[in-house]
């Protein structure tokens, strides 16, 4: 498990890669040198991108990820490699949260209503 801290930058809308693959990207500001901060774009993807929604920038978070690498060979056959960086946990410093666990405690919420109103 891979993890980061860092300042929030900026936050992009999510785009509709194909009919079935979406991604939103994030920047965030990682501090290791105060001389030469990094900008690191990371990506969510399919259920993950509203994971940043209830964030602001300039936040402080906690982006947990994954490191993504891909093979592609062109027509020509020259071959490249695409490195992703792809998050799947933010937690915020300022709200105290768990983005994770509030969008699992929201999808209970859904049912828990969904089975109040069955007949049986």
């Amino acid at each position: 498990m891979i993890n980061i801290e860092g300042k929030l930058i900026e936050k992009f809308e999510t785009v509709q890669i194909t009919e079935t693959f979406k991604k939103r990207e994030f920047v965030l500001e990682y501090i290791e040198n105060p001389e030469y901060p990094e900008f690191i774009k990371i990506e969510l993807i399919q259920n993950k991108c509203d994971l940043i929604d209830k964030i602001n920038i300039g936040e402080k978070i906690k982006v947990y990820l994954n490191i993504k690498g891909r093979k592609w060979e062109n027509k020509e056959g020259k071959i490249n490699y695409f490195n992703s960086l792809q998050a799947w946990k933010i937690e915020s410093e300022n709200e105290n949260y768990n983005q994770e666990l509030e969008h699992k405690n929201d999808n209970s919420d859904e049912e828990e209503n969904i089975n109040e109103k069955l007949p049986f």
